[in-house]
């Protein structure tokens, strides 16, 4: 198939789904909260391309940062601030506008609004004062990341959302020290100048051998996503000076639960002991490892122990 034909073939395909999207519900007097490209602007959703074409005005972090992707897909809805230090004024101004059945939609400069981006204040403003709140769900960088990890299974799909760690020292190592204590992924955005102090931290408080991943430029021209040894970050971010430069989510591994550990936990034999009281040993092993983490073999052997003394 030429490019022509193709080009037909996608344009007639794409303006069927538009057609199915807009005749959908839009209802007037609501406030959309929409997920909006973290990088690319193509992963824009058709959804939320027509929720910011029919909005009356359009509630952006950074105004000038969101015209930028309004205008790369033909958008012409003005815009008006909405940021952290503006907030309570932008939700009272958006109430005022839902009250006159306005469609506002609510942006931050990428991802999901209210998700470690302002727009929190905005949303409890709206739904107390009794407006709908429609979310519009899109690019994610805690999604794509963990996408890109591998560092979740079916079996263990939980982890952890942390933000943003804490700028100074002190309480970055003892912000750091409590999420690594999770039996499961934990997942945080930072800086690009803060980078290597932060992979420091981690070195101290998890030791040489924990795994991190670490995903730059998501959705761009230079992502990457690279796994490593917390002894090796340093060395890692060295290797290119680009490193230094971007958007950074990085993925701190669960510690790997050893074996005596499984054995001389009480919490994992109560489990286990009410697993056994309607499952095999076999499945009573497999949930009890989705349940916490511990290696699945372990269980198995500590559920044999435990079914022998009932």
């Amino acid at each position: 198939m030429n490019q022509e034909v193709t080009s037909a073939v996608v344009g007639e395909s794409w303006r069927r789904v538009a057609e199915r999207v807009a005749a959908q519900h839009w209802p007037e007097g609501a406030l959309y909260v929409v997920a909006t490209p973290i990088g690319n602007l193509g992963d824009l959703g058709l959804r939320a391309w027509q929720a910011l074409a029919r909005a009356d005005v359009i509630a952006a972090e950074d105004t000038r940062a969101s015209r930028t992707l309004l205008d790369a897909w033909g958008i012409a809805t003005p815009l008006m601030a909405a940021h952290r230090h503006n907030e309570a004024q932008a939700a009272d101004n958006i109430c005022q506008r839902l009250a006159q059945g306005q469609r506002v939609a609510l942006v931050s400069d990428a991802g999901a609004p209210a998700v470690s981006d302002p727009g929190a204040r905005v949303v409890r403003a709206v739904r107390e004062a009794g407006y709908p709140v429609v979310p519009i769900p899109g690019p994610s960088a805690v999604i794509t990341a963990l996408m890109g990890s591998g560092v979740t299974t079916d079996e263990n799909p939980a982890f952890a959302f942390a933000g943003f760690a804490p700028p100074k020292a002190a309480a970055r190592q003892r912000w750091l020290a409590e999420w690594s204590a999770l039996p499961a992924p934990v997942v945080m955005f930072e800086s690009p100048h803060r980078l290597a102090a932060t992979l420091a931290d981690l070195l101290q408080v998890c030791g040489p051998q924990r795994q991190l991943t670490v995903a730059r430029e998501l959705t761009k021209r230079f992502e990457e996503i690279e796994t490593f040894a917390l002894a090796d970050g340093a060395a890692w971010l060295a290797g290119d000076s680009h490193r230094e430069q971007g958007e950074f989510v990085l993925i701190l591994h669960a510690a790997p639960r050893r074996e005596d550990e499984v054995a001389s936990d009480p919490a994992t034999d109560r489990l286990l002991d009410a697993l056994l009281e309607s499952v095999s040993v076999r499945d009573a092993a497999r949930i009890a490892a989705r349940a916490t983490g511990a290696p699945r073999d372990a269980l198995y052997q500590r559920a044999l122990a435990r079914k022998g003394q009932s």
